[in-house]
Parts: C-alpha cells; structure tokens; sequence
C-alpha cells in the first residue's frame, strides 16, 4: 500500500491504489480484466463479459427503490503508457511508482494511469458500498479505449440494460460534458531503398526533449510544440542552409497525445559543419523564444556520431521532411456553435523508421462537425500524396452530439449545485470519449461526464489534484441517487 491510500475517499483512493499495481498497457488488458472479475467474485455481484473483453458489473438497486431506472457507470481499463526517456519501467509488468507533490497525485517518471484508473475505482466503490442510496446499477469497464475504441466498437448489443449512462472519464472538475469530438487517424508509408552514404561528411545526432506534450485533443489548443514538427523544421532548414543526409528519423509514440520528444541521425559535409553549429545555435534560441511561456524545460542537443550504414535517397529525404513541415497540425477551426471549443484539429503524432526501406507517419485528426472532420483527414491525404507516400485512413469514430435538454444533466447539475452552491459548467469536450459509439448501439441512452481534475494526460507528467476527487466522488454518489425516472 502507498500513500495515496490515506487520502479521502478512502475508498476510491484504495481502489485506485490496487488499480495502479494490475498493469494495463491498450490492448493488453487481460491482468485489469482479471483483477474486475475477481472483485466481482468477492461481492457476490452477477458479471458479464463479451468477446471483445468489455465487462459488465451489475448491483441491485438499494431496497426501496428497485422501480428506478438502471443508471450506467462507464470507464476504460487501458491507460496510456508513456515514460520519460532516462525511466527504466516495463509497463506490462511494473507497477505504478505513485507519491503525493503539493496537493496532487502523480507517478515516478510514467503515466499514472488516472486516466482513466481514477473512474474505474469510483465504480468499484460504489459497487462495494452498502450504505449509499441509488437504483440498479450497471458498471461498464471497456477495453482500448486510448489506442482505437475497440471495446465501445465492439461492445455487444446485450451487455446494457440502462437508460442513463455517466461517463467517468473527464479531466476538469466542476464542469460537466455533454458532447465530444469525432476522430480518424491518417497514416502514410514512404518506402525507398537505402543509399551509400556519401564520403565526406561528418555525422551528428540531434534530439528535442523536455516538451510538455499532453493530450491530442484536451491540450491542442495550449500552444504547445509538437517534437516532430521542430525536429522537421530543423532538419529542413539544415538541408538548405547546410547540405544534409538524413539516416534516421525517430519521433513521438501515441496517436492521442502530442508527441514530446524526438531525434534524429544526419550528416553533413565536413566543410560546412561551422555552418551547423550556427544554424543550430540559432534555431535553439529561436524556439526557446517562441514556446518560452509553454515549454520552459524545452531542450536542444546535438552531438557528434559515428557514420551509419546508410542514408536515405535524396528524393525521399526531401519528400519526407516537406511532409513534415508541410502538414496541417495543430488547431485546424473553432467552434461557432460553442464559443471557446476547438472544432477541428490535427496532431503528427509519430514517426518510425520501420527497417531499412519503410517510414511511417501517424497523424491524428479530430473534429466535431463530421464533413470538417473528413475535410481535415482529406487535407492530410493530399500533403502526403503529393510527396509520394501511400496513405490509409482509420474506421474512425463518431462524436457526441450535445443533448442539453436530457433528464440526467439536469439532475447532475441540480446535484452540483446543491453540494457545492455554484452551477457547474456544461460543456463539450474536443477529446474522443467512447460515447458516440454507446449512442449508436443503444439510440435511447441519455449521458453525461464527469470527473476530477486530471493534468498532463498522456504524457509523465500526469496527475491529479487530490481535493477535486472527493467533489467527484460526492457529485457521483448525489447524482444516482437522485435518479428516479
């Protein structure tokens, strides 16, 4: 046990305590799926699990109030998995290093996992408490919701009975959501045949490190810098300025988060290596400048290096790093319809050296009209065709259209107020949540979500600010007991 386990609740901070040590890697939740079937074997409560993985918990409703409508708690088994570079941590095996740092949770040099572990333990909890009040309860846990929403995709058409569903997935407390953004992934192959790497040249190694980085869709609009994108623009200019061949290119890991870190493996001429040093020089100063305000650990190295095998042909080099330089990423349009929110956006993810003669380049777009959203994947598709890479494009996922006049937002706001005598806001998000697809399989539902303060999602430095978990533990517990229709 750590820590966390004596913060308030108790209870939810025990559950997520144990949830932190069951590893859960996207699409290798067989250890959390394990551990929810025992937890449900514990307390006598009925479970269901599909072939997808998704599992369903059920709870009787409090004497007394049976007639009630069954209220849905959801939240995802998979986090993230991002360390930062110099952490040695096997996330399949390794358990969450946790510690309390002025007022929040966090973990040692990875991921915590609240994301979404902190929902999961609230539905533990209220399926483990005799004493609160509330209808028939359904606890839904989906697996891969960060990597591709396969459990809500794949989720079966019997596993729900409910009418409302709360989603127990969001990051800011005190605000409720009623809404999210569509998303696809456009990914591009260059593939070429390695080439003799040119006499003469003098090889250096140079890596971007440092960046906040963040969530792909909550943090797009923050201003912060992409890792592939300063990487490409110096590779670029250096091409220019300098003459270069480009060997490797390594950048960025997660679709849904913006990318924090990248290097790469390049020669230049010998005679023109006093030209690097300034143009390095330069650009380092000029960056630290420009992301002064969102990138204060921003950092900007280079060193010399042995020659390689290989470099990349020309036409291949210059190909890639116009793609790179060339895309749309970042905030694309805002919304009209809701004033502050992000529309439509791109993030360039990653890209990967695959062997000696392919590159793959995943971008991730997101929007909440549907024709921006194919507008936007459209735009990429363009950009890499006409630098002659092959394209494919994901299934992609549906948003969640705004319903401001459902019976649970209503009692979730009334609940808010009452706790805490201020109105929360409500709100849509420009992240993916699992509930367009919850809408499509089961028309009828009504949802809303919530959840506390999370910060750094997706990236080492996430974490959670201890005091809004029991003002979302509290709204949960008002909340379904106040469902009575």
């Amino acid at each position: 046990m750590s820590e966390i386990t004596s913060l308030e609740p108790r209870a939810v901070w025990q559950y997520f305590d144990e949830i932190t040590r069951v590893p859960r890697p996207s699409k290798k939740e067989t250890k959390i799926a394990a551990y929810l079937i025992d937890f449900a074997k514990q307390h006598n409560l009925p479970y269901k699990q599909d072939k997808t993985g998704n599992i369903v918990i059920r709870k009787e409703a409090t004497p007394g109030m049976e007639a009630r409508p069954t209220v849905i708690l959801q939240s995802h088994m998979d986090m993230v998995c991002e360390k930062n570079s110099d952490t040695v941590f096997d996330f399949e095996t390794d358990p969450i290093r946790t510690r309390i740092d002025n007022g929040w949770v966090c973990a040692e040099g990875t991921t915590l996992g609240a994301d979404d572990g902190i929902g999961i333990a609230a539905s533990l909890a209220i399926l483990a408490d005799s004493n609160i009040s509330h209808g028939p309860i359904e606890a839904l846990f989906t697996v891969d919701e960060e990597t591709g929403l396969t459990g809500a995709f794949g989720l079966a058409d019997d596993m729900l009975t409910g009418r409302y569903l709360i989603n127990l997935d969001s990051e800011e407390e005190g605000e409720i959501f009623i809404g999210c953004a569509g998303g696809i992934d456009s990914i591009a192959t260059f593939t070429y045949k390695a080439a003799e790497v040119p006499s003469g040249l003098l090889f250096f190694r140079i890596d971007i490190s440092g960046l906040t980085g963040g969530h792909s869709g909550d943090d797009i609009d923050k201003g912060r810098a992409n890792s592939n994108r300063l990487l490409g623009r110096f590779l670029d200019e250096c091409a220019r300025i300098c003459g270069l061949s480009l060997a490797w290119f390594d950048g960025g890991n997660l679709r849904n988060a913006i990318p924090r870190e990248a290097y790469a493996l390049f020669g230049v001429p010998i005679a023109n290596t006093k030209l690097l040093f300034g143009l390095y020089e330069r650009f380092t100063a000029e960056v630290k400048a420009e992301f002064h305000q969102t990138e204060p650990a921003l950092d900007i190295a280079l060193s010399e290096m042995p020659a390689p095998a290989w470099v990349l042909p020309a036409e291949t080099q210059n190909a890639l790093l116009g793609a790179i330089v060339g895309l749309p990423n970042g905030v694309l349009a805002m919304s009209h319809a809701m004033p502050g929110l992000v529309e439509t956006s791109s993030n360039l993810a990653s890209v990967k050296f695959v062997g000696d003669d392919r590159i793959v380049v995943t971008t991730s777009q997101r929007s909440s009209v549907d024709s921006a959203l194919h507008a936007a994947a459209m735009s990429i598709e363009a950009v890499f065709r006409l630098a002659g890479a092959s394209v494919s494009h994901s299934d992609g996922y549906p948003g969640w259209a705004p319903n401001p006049e459902s019976y649970l937002l209503d009692i979730t706001c009334e609940a808010y107020h009452r706790l805490f005598g201020t109105e929360p806001k409500v709100r849509a998000i420009h992240a993916g949540l699992e509930c367009g697809l919850f809408l499509q399989k089961y028309p009828g539902l009504e949802m809303v979500s919530f959840g506390p303060t999370l910060r750094g999602v997706h990236s080492p430095d996430e974490r959670i600010e201890i005091a809004t978990v029991d003002r979302f533990w509290q709204l949960l517990v008002d909340t379904i007991s106040h469902v009575e229709h």
